[in-house]
């Protein structure tokens, strides 16, 4: 058996699924921003449903959707490891702070615009 072999196991990669989950309990437990993500990923499936989507429409707002979401994780994490680094008030992670609750609202505001873009035109007609 090769050492790159002996690298890869079968239960290492299942385990770390147990991590990634462990990271989405604790997203939706502590973080409040994300049961609002959640409601309108959840009212974008249900139109997406409704109105009988294109498999291209789908794509774009199952996108969307992991795109809000994958920022939200994202900037939780950066908000953690800022709050362990240091408990006093710094400028500097401050900055850090706000830009990643940045990203955040500019990718809402991406799903937001592909959300108006998608279903907009099909309330309109409807």
């Amino acid at each position: 058996m090769t050492e790159r072999q002996k690298l890869f196991s079968v239960k290492r990669r299942l385990k770390s699924f147990t991590f990634a989950f462990a990271g989405l309990r604790a997203l939706f437990f502590n973080e409040d921003n994300a049961w609002i993500h959640l409601g309108a990923a959840i009212a974008s499936i249900v139109l997406g449903f409704y109105f009988q989507i294109s498999a291209y429409e789908w794509m774009v707002v199952v996108f969307a959707i992991g795109f809000v979401f994958s920022m939200e994780i994202v900037n939780t994490a950066i908000e953690r490891l800022a709050d362990f680094a240091t408990q006093e008030i710094d400028d500097r992670i401050k900055t850090i702070k706000d830009l990643s609750a940045a990203a955040v609202l500019v990718s809402a505001i991406t799903a937001l615009a592909i959300g108006l873009l998608v279903f907009l035109p099909k309330l309109i007609s409807h």
